[in-house]
Order: C-alpha cells, then structure tokens, then sequence
C-alpha cells in the first residue's frame, strides 16, 4: 500500500468465497489452479499489496484452511453476495478499519494497482467500484465499501431486496470512470470470473499466454 494510503485509517481486504459453487460441479473454485496457482491465491496475492490486511469470508473453513488466511462465515446466513459484503464491512467495522476492499474469490486476473485506487481517496461513509461492460455496469465484487454504508445495507436486507447492488440508492456511490479503469489492464481479464470448468480452462490458456509474453 502507498504511504499516503497507510498513514490513514486502515482498510480491511476481504476475499468473498461464500457461493456454494453450483456452477463448477460442487467443487471449490477458487481451489482450482489457473496459470499453475491456485485462483484464490492470485487474488489474495492482489489485494495483499492494496490493504493493510486479508481476511476471508467463507461458510465452509475447513474447505479452504489451505489459503492460511482467518476466516469468518456469512454474518447472516443465506444472503448470497449481499451477505458477504455485509460480513466484511461488519468486520472491517469492528476492527477499526474506515472500510472493506472486497473481492470475489473467483477473479484470477485481479489488478493489485485496481484495488488500492478503489480505496485510495475513499472514507468511512463512501463505496467506490469501478464501471465496467456489465449488466450493472460496475463490479460489486471489486469495490471498496466504507463502514458507513452498513446500515444501508441492513436496510435493504430488512426489506428482503438481496440484489448484490440493493443498497447502493441509499449510500454514497463513486463510479470509477471505464476510461480510468482502463488504465490498470484490460477490464475484460480483470473482472474475469471462473465459474465453470470451460471458464477455467479458458483462464488457464490466459495466463500461460500472458506468462509467456512476458
């Protein structure tokens, strides 16, 4: 982390491995070895050098006791993303931290550069996350969230909307601009998710391609 960065409050890395992993056949994805390292490894590997510490939310330890990271399960079972989100930014709250820089478990190809300018100008009350081609058009499971947006959150799982994005009406929301995400490598590869046996082979063929280019 940069030393402007880490003179501040603290922030909480979180790696969201909570999903029951339906689409890869019931088997731990992020255990699963793209470009000769396991997925979940590349993504702690990127956000150790964005926070000042990583965590892991996961509903299952003993599953993933190999990544040697402490790991606490869904605050409030049965929410989905929604749910880890919440549990990091909980955690980040209760250790003091101003907020949560939260990834999914799933994106070998994160940006450590990415991750720390999500939570390099942001404060307690504030969740930045970066625009993309998506549905949503940003990345929800790369984003800072700041301790504040906490309650919104409740109250979006209070009203039974447990849409990933459900809150961010009720929070202070900066927007990444494409065009600056852009600079940090190929959104495309950066937000790439493994979801499937096809998708990790596919994912495999792009780090060794990547590896070899130098």
């Amino acid at each position: 982390m940069s030393e402007g960065a880490s003179a501040r409050r603290p922030v909480l890395g979180v790696v969201l491995a909570g999903g029951r992993n339906t689409r890869y056949e019931g088997q731990p994805k992020a255990l699963e070895k793209v470009g000769g390292e396991r997925i979940a490894d590349r993504a702690v590997r990127a956000m150790r050098e964005a926070a000042d510490r990583v965590v892991l939310v996961a509903n299952d330890a003993e599953t993933y006791r190999p990544l040697g990271l402490e790991t606490q399960p869904d605050l409030r079972p049965g929410l989905g993303a929604l749910g880890g989100i919440y549990t990091a930014v909980v955690w980040a709250e209760e250790e003091g931290c101003r907020g949560a820089l939260v990834a999914a478990c799933d994106m070998p190809f994160l940006s450590a550069a990415l991750l720390e300018r999500l939570a390099w100008d942001a404060g307690p009350d504030d969740i930045v996350a970066p625009e993309s081609d998506s549905r949503r058009g940003l990345e929800p499971l790369c984003a800072y969230y700041g301790t504040g947006c906490r309650s919104a959150i409740e109250a979006a799982i209070e009203r039974d909307d447990l849409r990933v994005v459900s809150f961010y009406s009720d929070a202070q929301v900066t927007a990444l601009p494409k065009a600056e995400v852009a600079d940090y490598g190929d959104p495309e590869l950066m937000f790439l998710n493994v979801n499937t046996p096809a998708e990790r082979e596919r994912a495999d063929a792009l780090a060794r391609r990547l590896e070899s280019a130098g």
